[in-house]
């Protein structure tokens, strides 16, 4: 058996003023053919997973290119068409092979090309022709295309937000694609679509039991894969939105029937799953009692959506600064993205104190730069953050106190949003020994987190982010979904 496998991914903010091009994977992530490390990233762990199974079963497996860039706006389309054409022709040199198994994000958007994913899997499938099995693992965040089902024999996205999941799910697909491969199920996809957008944690109810359910539905009565696709609403493609994907052994009816049926379970929580969130004043005011009354485990506040994983700068200074102006202290901040700011903090050298300008420079949304005298507490040419079994990386980054203050802050180079605390502790600062936690991230700092937090507070700054989709100008959507509509299905 001949398996090709490669990875192709980013998660494009279409309203994001930050531009994704070559040197954004190069900085992230990139490994050329059979270059891939032993540790998975968020979209290429299929790769991991194939290698283990490879050399367990006798299976030759020929690795393409596998390339991540951190969310963020528009592909440019010269990169997108070089790391495509370069994995296409790695693919036609493999030939032939019996199946093709890639970890995609399914929210990449390139400049002229609205469905990266879609347009990727067409090209495979002119390549390998109607008979060679087409297998891809996706974030849930993405676009469920048309065109992506019509060129894929099997996909399924990760369930758990945060994507604690993500090798599991790896596991999942390149299991079921093996037992396709020899002859013991046939798959076959339908999905519902749910006509909606909406943010679904699964660290809370009622999505904690929603996806429970997906589980144990999982290799019972013919059932052989559920995913939820949540969809990604900074993406201003066609489809976006909300869907379930249900594959099935064979029995096409029986998986649109139940994709139907879960969606329309989703449509009836809508407005229900997403995370409680407060204004600033309202947040830090929540914040400061929690501290208050802390056993010794500092408050983690959200920045909800000046989240680099979302595509956006997340060099916002709104929390920062309202924070700096009502004395709040004793504070760790996660991360302010500044590059500039990071070079000066390098050239001065740990120990320095230097007058410093940082953040507010993507845009006006996030707020004005904030100007203080700092000293370098640190100051590095890489670090780094855990994410599950991947390591994430701040690229050169600095850790930085406010003068007169206890105050901390984390500028990094290569934007990321926060995962784990060991973002602090690998610069040399303890977490714990903070009052106050502030992280830019919608939900995956969650699993991190929670065990070290007296309490977790969400605040909505009213960041660059578009996270309110009934005001949001898409130009490119194709259909009316809630919230934007009351009842798209018109029941």
């Amino acid at each position: 058996m001949r398996i090709f496998t490669a990875s192709l991914a980013t998660e494009t903010n279409t309203f994001s003023p930050v531009p994704t091009d070559r040197a954004s994977f190069d900085t992230a992530f990139y490994a050329g053919p059979g270059q891939h490390p032993p540790t998975p990233t968020l979209c290429s762990a299929p790769i991991v997973v194939l290698r283990r199974r490879a050399a367990a079963e006798g299976i030759t497996l020929i690795e393409g290119t596998a390339a991540w860039a951190e969310p963020g706006g528009l592909l440019q389309r010269r990169a997108y068409e070089e790391l495509r054409d370069e994995i296409l022709d790695q693919l036609r040199a493999a030939q032939p092979v019996d199946g093709v198994i890639l970890g995609l994000h399914g929210a990449m958007v390139a400049q002229g090309y609205d469905d990266c994913e879609g347009d990727l899997l067409e090209r495979i499938r002119a390549i390998v022709g109607p008979k060679v099995l087409i297998a891809s693992e996706l974030d849930p965040h993405s676009h469920l295309t048309k065109k992506r089902l019509a060129n894929a024999d099997l996909l399924a996205a990760f369930l758990e937000f945060p994507h604690t999941d993500f090798v599991e799910r790896a596991e999942h697909v390149v299991d079921l694609a093996l037992r396709a491969l020899r002859g013991e199920i046939r798959p076959v996809m339908a999905a519902f679509d749910c006509r909606m957008i909406d943010v679904f944690p699964t660290s809370r109810e009622p999505m904690r039991s929603f996806v429970d359910r997906l589980r144990a539905l999982q290799g019972k009565d013919g059932i052989l894969s559920v995913s939820l696709i949540h969809g990604f609403m900074a993406g201003d493609v066609p489809e976006m939105g909300t869907q379930v994907l249900v594959v099935a052994d064979g029995d096409e009816s029986k998986a649109a029937a139940l994709a139907r049926t879960l969606g329309l379970e989703v449509f009836a929580m809508r407005g229900r799953t997403a995370m409680p969130m407060l204004g600033v004043d309202a947040g830090l005011d929540a914040a400061l009692a929690a501290a208050a009354r802390r056993t010794g485990k500092p408050v983690v506040v959200a920045d909800v959506w000046d989240n680099p994983g979302g595509g956006v700068a997340g060099d916002g200074t709104l929390i920062l600064r309202r924070m700096l102006e009502r004395g709040v202290d004793n504070v760790a901040v996660a991360t302010i993205w500044d590059p500039i700011a990071v070079s000066f903090c390098l050239a001065a050298g740990h120990g320095a104190k230097i007058q410093l300008r940082f953040g507010g420079k993507a845009g006006p949304d996030g707020g004005a730069p904030i100007d203080a005298m700092v000293e370098v507490i640190k100051a590095t040419s890489e670090s780094w953050q855990s994410f599950g079994a991947s390591r994430v990386t701040l690229g050169p980054a600095a850790l930085v106190r406010l003068d007169g203050t206890t105050i901390e802050v984390i500028l990094n180079t290569n934007r990321t949003q926060t995962f784990e605390p060991d973002i602090f502790s690998n610069l040399g600062l303890n977490p714990t020994s903070k009052s106050i936690l502030l992280v830019k991230s919608t939900n995956h700092f969650y699993a991190g987190f929670a065990p070290i937090a007296e309490e977790i507070i969400y605040i909505d700054a009213g960041a660059p982010y578009p996270s309110h989709p009934r005001e949001t100008k898409y130009k490119k959507l194709s259909r009316e979904i809630w919230p934007r509509v009351e009842n798209p299905h018109g029941l």
